[in-house]
C-alpha cells in the first residue's frame, strides 16, 4: 500500500460540492444545464466559507456553472486574505444529455432501456447526447491533476458537482467505476485530498458536514 506523500511536497486540495439547487430537491438532472443555488443552498455556501475562514487558501478552482461559482465566491468571501478564483470547465458536471432537465422518474419511465444500463454504472454508456463514465473520469482526473500540479506544498480549493466528487473518491481510493458507492455527497460538505507527483490522488478526510444542518440530495443515485 502506497503511503502518503510528504506535506511539504503535496498539494493539499479541499474539494466542495455546491450547494443545494431546486432541482437537487426535485431530483431533476442538472448535468451541465446552468441551475442556480436555492435558497437553502446560498446558506449552506456561506456556511462552507465559515467554516474554512481559518484556513489559508491559496487559489480557488471552480466549475464555470452558476451553481459552483455562487459557492466557490462565498468561500472566496470568508478568507482574510482573498484567493485567485479561478473557473475552469473540465470541473463541470457529467454530461447528461437528454436526461438533463428530467426527474429520476421520467428517466426510467420515459427512457427506460438507458435508465437500465446508467443505473448499472456501465462506463461506455453515455446518455443520447451525453458523456460515459470513462470519459467523464478521464476529464476530471486529468484537470484535478493538472491544477494541483501547479500549487505543490500549497491549500487549494475545489468547488464542483456531485459527480466530481464521486470521481475524486475513487480516484484517490483506487475504486473503480462499477464498485458500490458507500460514500456521501452531500451538498456543501468539505472533502480533503492529497496530491503528489509521484503518488497521485490520496484521500485524508470526506464529507464532513459539522457546518451543516439536513441532507443533501444526490442526483447520481436514481
Amino acid at each position: 500500500m502506497q503511503s502518503h506523500p510528504p506535506e511539504a511536497e503535496a498539494t493539499r486540495i479541499i474539494a466542495i460540492r455546491h450547494g443545494e439547487t431546486a432541482w437537487n430537491v426535485d431530483t431533476r438532472i442538472q448535468g451541465q444545464l446552468d441551475i442556480g443555488l436555492n435558497a437553502h443552498g446560498r446558506w449552506q455556501a456561506e456556511q462552507a466559507g465559515l467554516a474554512l475562514a481559518h484556513e489559508q487558501l491559496d487559489a480557488v478552482y471552480t466549475s464555470d456553472l452558476l451553481r459552483a461559482w455562487a459557492t466557490a465566491q462565498a468561500i472566496c468571501e470568508r478568507q482574510t486574505t482573498k484567493p485567485a478564483l479561478h473557473t475552469h470547465e473540465g470541473l463541470r458536471e457529467r454530461g447528461f444529455g437528454e436526461f438533463e432537465g428530467r426527474t429520476f422518474k421520467e428517466i426510467e419511465t420515459q427512457l427506460p432501456e438507458q435508465a437500465l444500463r446508467w443505473r448499472k454504472r456501465e462506463p461506455d454508456f453515455a446518455p443520447n447526447g451525453g458523456e460515459s463514465l470513462n470519459a467523464f473520469r478521464e476529464r476530471v482526473v486529468s484537470t484535478v491533476t493538472q491544477i494541483a500540479s501547479a500549487h505543490p506544498g500549497q491549500c487549494i480549493t475545489v468547488v464542483a458537482h456531485g459527480g466530481v466528487m464521486d470521481v475524486l473518491y475513487r480516484a484517490a481510493t483506487k475504486l473503480d467505476l462499477q464498485a458500490p458507492r458507500s460514500w456521501n455527497l452531500d451538498n456543501a460538505a468539505i472533502n480533503r485530498l492529497l496530491y503528489s507527483s509521484t503518488g497521485g490522488l490520496h484521500l485524508t478526510g470526506w464529507n464532513d458536514v459539522s457546518h451543516l444542518q439536513g441532507a443533501a440530495r444526490d442526483e447520481h443515485t436514481a
